[in-house]
């Protein structure tokens, strides 16, 4: 909608920190923007940005408008959703932060499950920290979280909690390769290749390293889930992660895995979050119900 344009130009720059980086995501010219920018500062009376080295920065009265804006564009994609709902047509966008772990398959599969249904809605899946899930729903970057062991602020509200036990993961040719439960001491006599401290599986294997008075060998290290995965693959490094993020068919993995005893790491939980008191579009609305269903019946 055309009377939302200035919403959207504003929220670009306070995106990227630059006029020049917005304009060239809004193809307009960067001395238009600019000059929007201006007269929306004229028309609110005083200055939105603070004019860094590095681009822009929004300072305190920006920062309370573009809240207000952000809440403005979320309702106005919520009302627009129930019109088309009205009609018999599920259409909207629905924009997900969550945990690296749950791109292998819980959140391919229930997005496939859920466009199958209803074609015309689309998503926006971006990887979050347990620490950055709220800030993504607090900036409206996000509709929903799904995330393992998030900080719990108070404008995270937690729409399910599930219980994941955590699983250590080996290549099939490991020594560790076994049945049943393992014990946490077993895993830690290993190199281990471990999310960075920002992921909940890192921050409860430190926590229970700690109970065992046992510094975890930590060869390698990185925010990405699949590089992780690779390693172990062709080496004797070990990894962790949740019952969410093990692969649909592991019969034909090269990858093996097994439960760590629960004395040793007690489960996490795997939270499903929104923006407290946010009223969620007709899309986000189901697709949280179906997700719901799927992790209460796993």
């Amino acid at each position: 909608m055309r009377h939302l344009l200035p919403l959207h130009y504003l929220d670009a720059v306070a995106r990227v920190g630059s006029i020049r980086k917005a304009a060239d995501q809004l193809a307009i010219t960067s001395s238009a923007l600019n000059r929007r920018i201006i007269a929306m500062e004229q028309d609110i009376g005083v200055p939105l940005f603070d004019r860094v080295a590095k681009g822009v920065r929004l300072n305190a009265a920006g920062e309370l408008l573009i809240h207000h804006f952000r809440t403005q564009l979320a309702d106005m994609e919520r009302v627009k959703s129930q019109i088309n709902d009205l009609q018999g047509v599920r259409r909207g966008h629905v924009a997900i932060a969550c945990s690296q772990a749950l791109m292998v398959s819980v959140l391919p599969s229930e997005v496939h499950a859920y466009r199958e249904r209803h074609p015309e809605v689309t998503f926006s899946l971006n990887v979050c920290t347990r620490h950055t899930a709220t800030t993504e729903l607090q900036s409206f970057s996000a509709d929903l979280a799904v995330v393992f062991e998030p900080e719990l602020t108070p404008d995270f509200q937690s729409i399910i909690s599930v219980p994941q036990q955590l699983y250590v993961q080996f290549c099939r040719t490991h020594k560790l390769k076994g049945e049943g439960e393992v014990r946490l001491w077993e895993c830690l006599q290993w190199p281990l290749a471990l999310p960075t401290k920002s992921n909940g599986v890192r921050h409860l294997i430190e926590k229970s390293a700690a109970r065992l008075s046992s510094s975890p060998d930590v060869a390698i290290e990185s925010d990405n889930f699949y590089l992780l995965r690779r390693i172990i693959e062709q080496s004797d490094l070990v990894s962790f992660t949740v019952p969410a993020g093990l692969p649909q068919n592991q019969n034909n993995s090269t990858i093996a895995y097994r439960p760590v005893d629960t004395h040793d790491i007690p489960a996490g939980m795997l939270h499903v979050g929104q923006l407290k008191g946010r009223h969620l579009s007709v899309a986000a609305s189901k697709f949280i119900q179906q997700l719901t269903q799927t992790l209460q019946t796993n």
